[in-house]
């Protein structure tokens, strides 16, 4: 029998760490993203499969008790929100060059700073081109519904232990703290299912020593393991890209929006084809690897794309290197903690591109 829940994208999400086989979350309270560990711990997650649930003392001790349980082999997460998501980017840059596979979540408020604790989608550029420093990719699922935040979590760790690499979740405080309709799936088993040959079990009797580490002081070996990692990352992109498509084929112009705003752009969508528009949505899942080859297959027969985001415009960028000036491509967003609506993004859409 299928089981549903009405639930925040939040729960939803910790509902489905659990559920998914998780071993340990490692997190510290922060807005708009707090109900994860209060609902774990609420839900009494330890009794229920064996999973421990610890709010350390700071992101910067969350994160890196993630890097020495993933560095067992274990299916470990943390959550946080984009202050807290910045103090976790040294950890997160030692882990990806560790090559251990974790998941993290970033349920996203406006910023710069401190910001507010309303909803935006201005860690884009954090998160897509790696917010640490050195050469690094995380594998970035943007969920657009409370479903999504529970189907991606499995999916994410099936990510992140086939590459050996962080999956990062990047919602926002829209779909965190709205609710729906969720359909819970089976519970999963823990992380033996995956290849356990890399971690540091302490056995060493018929091996050697498995080393786990960031560090390489000589140039030349570091060259070579930067280049591994490179060649992940374009496996990554060959093997990997997830986008949904809306009304595109016939589409003489595209939106090209994520998670929350995309939901506000298949509203924008109707009205527009209700006036006459043959307008079309590309919904990108996965921001890395970006789906920069439909849209530059979409480059060649429309008139034009708009990005939409709850920011200054980040993913823009991207859109435009992936039509290579073929067709104009704009921006519009609304951010600081403002949310757009759809008359406001067709509005704005008309004002650019049917010029009366």
């Amino acid at each position: 029998m299928k089981e549903f829940l009405l639930m925040k994208g939040n729960e939803a999400i910790a509902e489905a760490a659990i559920r998914a086989g998780a071993d340990a979350y490692f997190g510290y309270p922060i807005t708009p993203q707090s109900e994860i560990m209060e609902y774990l711990m609420a839900e009494n997650a330890y009794e229920r499969t064996g999973m421990v649930v610890l709010q350390a003392e700071s992101e910067l001790a969350a994160i890196n008790m993630v890097y020495g349980a993933a560095g067992t082999g274990k299916k470990v997460l943390t959550s946080s929100s984009s202050p807290g998501i910045s103090l976790m980017q040294e950890a997160i840059s030692y882990i990806a060059c560790a090559e251990l596979p974790c998941v993290i979540i970033n349920v996203v408020r406006a910023g710069p700073g401190l910001g507010t604790i309303q909803p935006s989608q201005a860690d884009y550029f954090q998160s897509v081109k790696g917010g640490g420093h050195g050469d690094y990719r995380l594998i970035v699922l943007a969920p657009s519904s409370v479903q999504e935040m529970s189907d991606f979590v499995p999916l994410a760790f099936e990510l992140a232990f086939k590459y050996r690499n962080p999956a990062l979740i990047l919602s926002d405080g829209v779909i965190g703290q709205m609710m729906e309709k969720v359909q819970l799936f089976e519970s999963r088993p823990r992380a033996t299912e995956f290849d356990q040959s890399w971690v540091t079990t302490g056995k060493t009797n018929d091996r050697k020593a498995n080393v786990i580490t960031s560090l390489n002081l000589q140039p030349l070996p570091m060259e070579k393991h930067n280049h591994h990692l490179q060649a992940k990352y374009n496996k990554m992109e060959e093997d990997e890209v997830r986008f949904e498509e809306i009304m595109c084929d016939d589409a003489d112009y595209i939106f090209v929006a994520y998670g929350s705003s995309a939901r506000i752009c298949s509203k924008a969508l109707q009205m527009a084809r209700a006036k006459g528009i043959k307008m079309g949505l590309l919904r990108p899942i996965t921001l890395f690897p970006f789906p920069k080859l439909k849209i530059a297959q979409l480059a060649n027969r429309v008139k034009g794309m708009l990005s939409v985001e709850m920011s200054a415009g980040q993913m823009v960028e991207d859109v435009r290197l992936a039509v290579s000036g073929k067709i104009p491509v704009e921006h519009y967003g609304r951010f600081g903690g403002m949310v757009h609506s759809p008359s406001e993004v067709l509005e704005a859409f008309e004002k650019i591109f049917i010029k009366n």
